[in-house]
Order: structure tokens, then C-alpha cells, then sequence
């Protein structure tokens, strides 16, 4: 039945619950034409290629002799290994080790190019322009004068012409699509395009006409939520440590100098293990962001992200204490008639 397939989003930021606003009330009545459209969309970023326009992300850039150097000592990956065309995932962190938030860096050549959570961009704007004194670096703001469109789906780079790529994440290069500049840059689901403001509904026009299809990011976070990526100000926020979200492997090097928040970062990986860790969820009816997680008597966990598959029902992302293995059952909510399965992430 094509109603299934519904996919709910509700986000809490903090203790503050808040609805992500191009995603339609979990509570609102909708007919079966809305329905089918969110089910149709998780079929085409599933088997074809959907378009969805992510220009309100968080965008500055870096520049100066001194750029890298300097970002090697904010942020947790290795920033000076990075050559032209090449980039990486990042957290920087409070001198305990706690997230402020998350980045993608792109190395040009000429400038780093730094993508967030606009939730995120006013501290990563803060913590550049107090500790970047002292170094030829000098920062730009790009978020109103760069566009970002998102291919997502199997069928990705076919849209925009098999472009030279590498399969790497965050491999990235400069070309031009319909007499458009842009910098394609390939992500863990498709390819995403950076253009100027100005030239992202020419380009938005013409992808369409080489075969994207428009999806809303309802079926893009369907599908994150599968995937076990988590974002920050929605499933982490500045009380969560790297390895307890599960970023070590994307995030953190474990073989560059110092940076903020290192020594936290280390101690947990080398000496200690995380007292809890992001899971999934496998629900057995409705549940919200902020509902709780009980396992044997005592508060486990609380969710953060809710979604209805089309291909698993309904899933959640949430950050479980330990004792909770993967394979335990918790209770969700105060009700006591739904219930959850701790899983592995990314869902299998």
C-alpha cells in the first residue's frame, strides 16, 4: 500500500524540538498525491538521479600562504595532506573535545572552500576570525554568493555527463555545465555542483533537461537516515565527542600535529571506549525526536532523527548508552506500546 511508504521528519536541536522547514508536519493530514510523490522521490534518489537545491548551507573560503597551516591546527583531519582536487570531512571542537560543528574541506589550489550546517557557520565563522590573527590568512564569506545543488542517485554522473571524477568522497574539480561554471564535487551519494548564485536556476534548468528529476529533502534524509550519517544540530551537537557519533574513520587523523581538542579526542580512542554511541533504531510503530530510550530499568538514549522507509518502515537515529548493544530491545517513549531493536549503523 502506497501509504507505507509516508516518510515522517521531526528534528531535535538541543532539548529544543524544531521542524526542518522544507519538510512537510509528521502531523499533517495528506493525500494520496503527497504519498505517492514522497514515495515516487525515494525511488528516483534510489534507482535514477534526484535534484535538490542545498544553496542555504554554511560557505566560506580561505586564502593566504598560511591557510592550511593555520586550519591544521583548528579542525580534526589533516588539512595539509589535501592536494588540488582533493578535500575532506572535519569536526572542530571545544579544547575538551566536544563538537561546534562539522565541515568539508576543498582544496582548489588557490583558496579552501569550507561547507556546513548553516547551523554550524556562525561558529566556524568565530572560531576563524579569533584564532587566525598572527597568520597570513585571510577569510571569505561565500554562503549568499555561492548556489549548491545536489545529485543524488545511481545514475548521478550520468546526469552530468560523465565528467572526469574520482570515486573518492570529496574529490572534486572545475568544469562548466550549460555555459556555467561550477565545481563538481563527489559525495557518499552522488555529485554535488558549486556555482555562482546567479547562474544556479540556469544551471537547475538545465540538469532537469539532461534528466535529474526535482525531489524535496524529505527522501534525501530518508536516506541518510539508512546510511547512519548523522548531522550536526540535528543528531550531534556541541555535548557529543567525535567517537561517539561514529566519525572517527571520516573525521579525525590520528597522525597529524596538534589541534584544538585533541587530547580528548586521543585519550578516548587509545586508552578508553565511548559510554554511548550513535545507533539505529528499528521502531515498531510511531515515534518523535526527544522520545526516550529505556533498557533494563534506566534512560539509555534519546532519538533524535525519525523516518518511515520505503525499504525498512520506520527507523531512527538516536545516541545509546553502552549497555544497550546492538540486538537489545528499548522501550520508546512514555507510552510503553512502542518499542525499538538497537542496530548497527549504517542499516542493513
Amino acid at each position: 500500500m502506497v501509504g507505507l511508504n509516508l516518510i515522517f521528519f521531526k528534528y531535535e536541536i538541543g532539548k529544543v524540538q524544531a521542524f526542518q522547514p522544507r519538510l512537510f508536519d509528521a502531523y499533517a493530514v495528506l493525500d494520496m498525491t503527497s504519498l505517492d510523490t514522497v514515495a515516487a522521490e525515494y525511488r528516483t534518489i534510489t534507482e535514477a538521479c534526484g535534484l535538490l537545491d542545498r544553496s542555504e548551507r554554511g560557505k566560506l573560503a580561505l586564502t593566504g600562504a598560511d591557510a592550511a597551516s593555520f586550519l591544521q591546527g583548528q579542525v580534526s583531519n589533516d588539512v595539509e595532506r589535501l592536494t588540488p582536487g582533493s578535500g575532506c570531512y572535519a569536526a572542530f571542537l571545544t579544547p575538551k573535545g566536544k563538537m561546534l560543528g562539522d565541515v568539508r574541506i576543498l582544496q582548489t589550489g588557490d583558496e579552501l572552500l569550507l561547507d556546513t550546517e548553516r547551523s554550524a557557520l556562525q561558529a566556524l565563522f568565530n572560531m576563524i576570525r579569533r584564532f587566525s590573527l598572527g597568520y597570513l590568512v585571510e577569510l571569505h564569506k561565500r554562503t549568499l554568493e555561492r548556489g549548491l545543488l545536489s545529485l543524488i542517485g545511481p545514475e548521478s554522473l550520468d546526469v552530468v555527463g560523465n565528467l572526469p571524477l574520482p570515486a573518492e568522497e570529496h574529490a572534486h574539480l572545475p568544469t562548466s555545465l550549460a555555459d556555467v561554471s561550477v565545481r563538481a564535487i563527489r559525495t557518499d551519494v552522488g555529485i554535488d555542483l558549486l556555482c555562482d548564485r546567479a547562474d544556479t536556476e540556469p544551471l537547475r534548468t538545465w540538469l532537469l533537461d539532461a534528466g535529474a528529476v526535482p525531489v524535496a529533502e524529505a527522501a534525501a534524509e530518508c536516506l541518510r537516515v539508512e546510511r547512519g550519517r548523522p548531522r550536526y544540530g540535528v543528531d550531534l551537537d556541541e555535548t557529543v565527542i567525535p567517537q561517539e557519533a561514529g566519525l572517527n574513520d571520516r573525521a579525525v587523523s590520528f597522525t597529524k600535529g596538534c589541534y584544538v581538542g585533541q587530547e580528548t579526542v586521543a585519550r578516548l580512542y587509545y586508552r578508553g571506549k565511548p559510554n554511548r554511541q550513535l545507533r539505529g533504531i528499528r521502531l515498531t510503530g510511531q515515534a518523535e525526536p526527544g522520545d526516550e530510550l529505556g533498557f533494563e530499568g534506566r534512560t539509555v538514549g534519546r532519538i533524535t532523527t525519525v523516518a518511515r522507509s520505503p525499504r525498512l518502515g520506520p527507523i531512527a537515529l538516536a545516541i545509546v548508552r553502552r549497555e544497550a548493544e546492538p540486538g537489545s530491545t528499548v522501550s520508546v517513549g512514555d507510552g510503553g506500546e512502542v518499542t525499538g531493536e538497537v542496530t548497527e549503523l549504517p542499516f542493513g
